[in-house]
C-alpha cells in the first residue's frame, strides 16, 4: 500500500456544527463519525491516515543509539549525545515521542473502527473492501498497544506487570485513565488479531499491506516476547511462515535493503517519493528517511555521517558474511590500528543499511517482519524444549541454516554446552541480522540475562561519554511514563516505572 501524502479526514475534521439543544452537543474532542465518514471510500482514505501514523524510525534510532550498534560519527555536532550517554528520564524527547505517537495511532485506528459501525456498503464488492479496511485497522490497533507494552512494561513475561493505558475506544478529553496490566494488553492484542484475521482475505501477495501472514508473524513475535511459557505457540507460527518464506540467498540478501528484492520479506512499510516521511527527519526522534538517522545526505564516506557503526559491532562482523556488506558502506575508512591511533578521521564506519531507493539517498522501505526473525524465534523455542545440538531440529541446526544463507557456503555446526550459550548465540545472530532495524534494546531486555549479554561498547567509542555498558536488569531497559502525560493526568504519577 502506498503511503500517500494526504490530508486525511479523520484527523482534520473540525466540529463546528451548531446545536439546538443539549442532547445535540458533541463531547469535547470526539469525532462526529457520521459526518467524517459517509462512504467506504472515506474509510479507505481514513485507513491511509492510520497507516501514515506507523513509523519505525524512532525505534531504529533508539535501539541503535542506546545500545552498542552505533558510535558518534565524524560529522557529529552534538546529535544524540544525550541518548548515547544513556540519559533517559520523563522529560526525554524519545519517551514523549513513543507515548504520543502510539496514542495518536490508537486514536486514529479507534475512530476508523467506530466509523465502520456507521458506514454501510452499497454492494458485495464494497463490503469486501470495508472488511479489508477494518481488518487492517484492528491489526494496527493491536500493533499500537504492543508497541506501548514493549517500551513501558518492566517485564514482558509478567502478566501482572503494568503496561500502559489501554485504549480500545475513542475517549473524551476529560477521561483520565490509568495503566492496565500486560495481561489486559495481551488479551486485547489477541482479540484484535482474531478480528483482523476474520475480516481479511487470503491474499498475501503484497508485502506492503497487512494480510493474514503478517498477522501470524505478529503473533509469533508477541508469543516470543511473552517468554518460555508461550514458545510452543510462537514456534507454530514461526515454522509455518518459515516454510512459506524461505531465507534469501547471499546473492538476494543485499537487494532486500535496496528495495529491489522482497525475498523473505513478510511485511514492510513502504517509503516513497512525496510521502509524509520523504524528508530528513528531526535530530531528536527521527521521523523521516531511515538513512537520515545516521547521515546528513547519503550513506557514503562523504555523506555527512554523524552516527557510525559501533566498533564492537563492526569487530564482531565477518567480512565474508553478506551482512557486513549490508551494514558497512563500501567506501568506509577502516583503520586496523584504531585503538593505537585513536584518530576518528582514519576510522569512519558508515552505516549502509539504508542506502536509498527510487534515486533518493537514505530513503528505504522499513522492514517489519522477515523470515529470518521467524527462524530465530523458532530457535528460541527449541532452547526451551532443550533441543540445543544436532544437525537437524535443533538450535544449532537453525543457526547454521541462517549462517549458510548469509555466507553463501557450508558453515560449521555450532555446539552449545547449555541454554545460556544457546541464547547467547541467538542474541549474537539477531545483533548481526537486525542491526539498525529497531530490535537490539528489546532483545537485550527480554533475553540478555538468559544469554549473558548486555550493552557492550568499544572502549574507544564510549570514551566520549564514559558510558560503556548497560546490564539488561538496569531500570533504563524500561521507559519512564513521560512528563507530558503527568501534566494532564496527575494520578498517573503513582504508576511511574521504577528508577524514575
Amino acid at each position: 500500500m502506498k503511503i500517500r501524502k494526504i490530508y486525511y479526514l479523520l484527523l482534520s475534521l473540525v466540529l463546528t456544527v451548531g446545536c439546538e439543544d443539549a442532547i445535540d452537543i458533541n463531547q469535547p474532542g470526539r469525532l462526529d463519525a457520521d459526518r467524517a465518514f459517509q462512504t467506504v471510500e472515506d474509510l479507505s482514505l481514513g485507513l491511509n491516515g492510520v497507516y501514515d501514523g506507523v513509523d519505525l524510525t524512532p525505534e531504529i534510532l533508539f535501539n541503535a543509539i542506546f545500545t552498542d550498534e552505533l558510535a558518534i560519527g565524524i560529522e557529529n555536532g552534538g546529535q544524540q549525545i544525550g541518548l548515547y550517554s544513556l540519559v533517559l528520564n520523563p522529560s526525554s524527547a524519545i519517551t514523549n515521542n513513543f507515548w504520543t505517537r502510539n496514542y495518536d495511532l490508537l486514536n486514529a485506528a479507534n475512530r476508523l473502527i467506530e466509523a465502520g459501525d456507521i458506514v454501510e456498503a452499497a454492494d458485495a464488492a464494497e463490503q469486501s473492501l470495508k472488511d479489508e479496511i477494518l481488518g487492517q485497522a484492528y491489526f494496527l490497533r493491536a500493533w499500537g498497544h504492543f508497541e506501548l507494552l514493549s517500551y513501558y512494561s518492566t517485564d514482558y513475561a509478567d502478566d501482572s506487570a503494568l503496561a500502559a493505558i489501554l485504549v480500545d475506544f475513542v475517549p473524551t478529553i476529560d477521561q483520565l485513565l490509568l495503566r492496565s496490566t500486560n495481561a489486559d494488553f495481551y488479551e486485547l492484542i489477541e482479540n484484535d488479531l482474531d478480528l483482523a484475521e476474520s475480516l481479511l482475505s487470503d491474499d498475501t501477495s503484497d508485502p506492503t499491506t497487512i494480510n493474514k501472514d503478517v498477522i501470524d508473524a505478529f503473533r509469533a513475535r508477541v508469543a516470543a516476547y511473552r517468554g518460555p511459557a508461550h514458545y510452543a505457540e510462537a514456534a507454530g507460527y514461526a515454522q509455518e511462515l518459515l516454510n512459506k518464506y524461505p531465507l534469501a540467498t547471499r546473492a538476494q540478501y543485499q537487494g532486500i535493503f535496496q528495495d529491489v528484492d522482497n525475498t523473505e520479506v513478510i511485511f514492510k512499510l513502504e517509503r516513497t517519493i512525496g510521502d509524509n516521511y520523504d524528508n530528513q527527519g528531526t535530530g531528536g526522534t527521527a521521523g523521516g528517511h531511515a538513512g537520515g538517522i545516521f547521515s546528513f545526505s547519503a550513506a557514503t564516506r562523504t555523506g555527512g555521517a554523524f552516527l557510525e557503526v559501533g566498533r564492537s559491532l563492526f569487530n564482531a562482523l565477518d567480512p565474508d558474511d553478506i551482512r557486513y556488506d549490508v551494514l558497512v558502506a563500501p567506501d568506509s575508512d577502516i583503520d586496523p590500528d584504531y585503538e593505537v591511533n585513536n584518530n576518528p578521521t582514519l576510522d569512519v564506519l558508515v552505516v549502509y543499511k539504508y542506502p536509498g531507493s527510487e534515486g533518493v539517498t537514505n530513503m528505504n522501505d522499513l522492514k517489519v517482519f522477515r523470515s529470518a526473525e521467524m527462524l530465530l524465534i523458532l530457535a528460541e523455542a527449541w532452547v526451551e524444549i532443550g533441543d540445543l545440538n544436532g544437525a537437524t531440529n535443533s538450535v544449532a541446526a537453525l543457526i547454521k541454516q541462517l549462517r549458510d544463507a548469509r555466507f553463501g557456503t557450508d558453515t560449521a555446526l555450532p555446539v552449545f554446552a547449555n541454554k545460556t550459550e544457546a541464547y547467547g548465540a541467538i542474541l549474537d545472530e539477531r545483533r548481526f541480522e537486525f542491526a539498525f532495524e529497531g530490535h537490539r534494546w528489546k532483545d537485550l531486555k527480554r533475553m540478555g540475562l538468559r544469554g549473558n549479554r548486555q550493552v557492550s561498547r568499544d572502549a574507544i567509542d564510549c570514551a566520549i561519554v564514559n558510558q560503556c555498558s548497560l546490564s539488561p536488569d538496569n531500570y533504563r531497559f524500561t521507559f519512564p511514563i513521560p512528563q507530558i502525560e503527568f501534566n494532564a493526568n496527575p494520578d498517573l504519577r503513582t504508576q511511574q516505572n521504577p528508577g524514575y
